[in-house]
Order: C-alpha cells, then sequence, then structure tokens
C-alpha cells in the first residue's frame, strides 16, 4: 500500500511538471513565429524537384570578356524551369535596370530591357528574330 502511494503521488508531481512546462512552452513558441529581420547574403527559393526558381543576392565587382566592368549590386532573379532567368532586376551605384525575357526555350534572347544609368535612360526591345529597337528620351 505504502508503495502504491509513493507511485501516485510521483505520477502527480509528474503531472503538475509537465502542465507547468507545457505552459511555459507556448508563448515563447508563439513569439518566435514572425522573426523581424531575416539578414543573409543571399536567398533562393526551389521547387519541389530542388531547382532554383528565384533568387536575391549581392553581387561582386565584376569585368566582363568584353572588357565592361560592373560594379557590386543586388540583383533579383525569377527563374523558369529550365534554369534561365526570366526576371531580372538589379541596381548598383552606376544605376538599375529591368530585364524581362521572352521565350526561354530559344537560344536567342528576347525580351524588354529598361535601364537608367548614369549617362542616361533606355528602353531596348529584342525580337526572336534579334532584331532590336532602342527608345531614348530626345
Amino acid at each position: 500500500m505504502k508503495t502504491q502511494r509513493i507511485a501516485l503521488a510521483l505520477t502527480a508531481i509528474n503531472l503538475v511538471l509537465l502542465v507547468f512546462i507545457l505552459i511555459r512552452l507556448r508563448p515563447a513558441a508563439a513569439g518566435q513565429g514572425v522573426v523581424p529581420v531575416l539578414r543573409a547574403r543571399s536567398l533562393e527559393i526551389v521547387d519541389e524537384q530542388g531547382r532554383v526558381r528565384s533568387q536575391i543576392l549581392v553581387t561582386t565587382p565584376t569585368t566582363m570578356p568584353d572588357g565592361k566592368s560592373y560594379p557590386e549590386g543586388a540583383l533579383f532573379r525569377l527563374i523558369d524551369p529550365n534554369g534561365r532567368p526570366v526576371v531580372k532586376i538589379g541596381g548598383s551605384v552606376d544605376g538599375s535596370a529591368i530585364s524581362l525575357g521572352g521565350d526561354s526555350e530559344r537560344r536567342e534572347w528576347s525580351g524588354i530591357q529598361l535601364l537608367a544609368e548614369g549617362s542616361g535612360s533606355t528602353v531596348k526591345l529584342t525580337n526572336k528574330d534579334g532584331r532590336q529597337e532602342v527608345v531614348t528620351p530626345k
């Protein structure tokens, strides 16, 4: 009988401790539902197959093979299932740009580019056949 009372008392104490712990944990878990700031050097969103479909990143200064150099900047990309960026929005100290790509299945690029640089602004329209029309302010 004495063993049964001890077991019952320990069970009651364990139950009280469990309830106390659960009550204290609930507000802590609810408070962590929204993080006020997410800090990272880049962010990628992937689809169900693990392919990157969207990126936000900081680019390093780059010199292209043709000699044109680009300063550090920030870039947002939306990427199609084939891995090709179809929307790009970028900005740096030299200006900003938006690129909207056309049919991503083709090797020839088609689409619209909006460029705002220190030297001026342009809108470049490119068809699938490679013909371009550039619009600049007069």
